[in-house]
């Protein structure tokens, strides 16, 4: 049997009763290790769950998952994915080529960023759809999530932004060169995700459509959901670009129509006293110009 483990999005008390049960009787335990990172690393896992953890890096998950599912149709293979299995990343892949090969499988949910954000006050069924802000380059700048931001808020929707996470990557160079040296793990901030937001706004602003949102449209930051330190602050846009919410991992939500309990709840999280003096309902619900 392959089992998909949920550790939810703290440290390691948060897995349920149901997954460690299932961990301690696995003949083999992968932690998966890279969409997604705990508040603690591997041997804390390992001390409390009483059991070697095998790290399953992309290239393992995507190239060599006939390694994972090895001997899974005689014995119990465990998959740990941080959050849910089917949360903010989901591993469709593994259970398709699990099912192919005659084996098995059983999912063990727990919380995901998908669903614990609605810690900021806001309500997750007004959430339109999740997009993924990714880091720029000097070369590369997409501008694609901003497009599914206007239309959730065309719709009145909220969206939650997954920020980027840079774990086991290579250099253009080192790529090329075949060398298997990998540049350090980089997580991108609040403020890293306003700044390409607010340079955005800039570059469609005078364009003949309404932008989808201004320097003023409220957001919220949130940094390492589910932990003892976890930092929420809400307020306008521009404010975010400098707002210090610590380290990762970082989300983030653009605003949609803002019901007026919404607004009592982000105010307990603002930046400032003046984050939500200028709040027009109006830049909640439609595009400004």
């Amino acid at each position: 049997m392959l089992y998909l483990i949920g550790l939810g999005l703290g440290d390691v008390k948060d897995i349920t009763v149901k997954g460690m049960e299932i961990i301690k009787k696995c003949t083999r335990v992968y932690l998966e290790a890279y969409t997604s990172i705990l508040t603690v690393g591997k041997e804390a896992l390992e001390e409390f769950y009483g059991r070697e953890l095998i790290l399953a890096d992309r290239e393992m998950v995507e190239q060599e998952a006939d390694e994972i599912l090895k001997d899974a149709d005689v014995a119990d293979v465990a998959f740990l994915v941080v959050g849910d299995p089917f949360g903010a990343t989901t591993h469709s892949d593994l259970v398709l080529r699990a099912v192919k090969a005659g084996i098995s499988y059983r999912v063990i949910h727990n919380a995901s960023i998908m669903n614990a954000v609605g810690c900021c006050g806001l309500q997750l069924y007004n959430f339109g759809e999740t997009v993924s802000v990714v880091f720029w380059t000097d070369t590369w700048k997409p501008e694609s999530f901003y497009d599914k931001i206007k239309r959730n808020r065309l719709n009145g929707m909220h969206t939650l932004c997954l920020l980027d996470i840079k774990v086991k990557e290579q250099s253009v160079e080192n790529l090329i060169k075949g060398r298997k040296i990998y540049e350090p793990p980089r997580y991108m901030s609040v403020n890293q995700a306003s700044e390409q937001l607010l340079e955005i706004i800039q570059n469609r602003r005078g364009q003949s459509e309404k932008l989808a949102l201004s320097e003023d449209t409220i957001c919220v930051g949130l940094s390492r959901v589910g932990a003892e330190d976890q930092k929420i602050l809400a307020g306008p846009l521009k404010e975010m670009a400098s707002a210090e919410l610590g380290g990762p991992l970082h989300s983030m939500i653009i605003s949609g129509h803002l019901h007026p309990l919404e607004i009592d709840m982000l105010k307990l999280f603002a930046v400032s006293e003046a984050s939500f003096e200028n709040l027009k309902m109006t830049d909640s619900s439609t595009f400004t110009s």
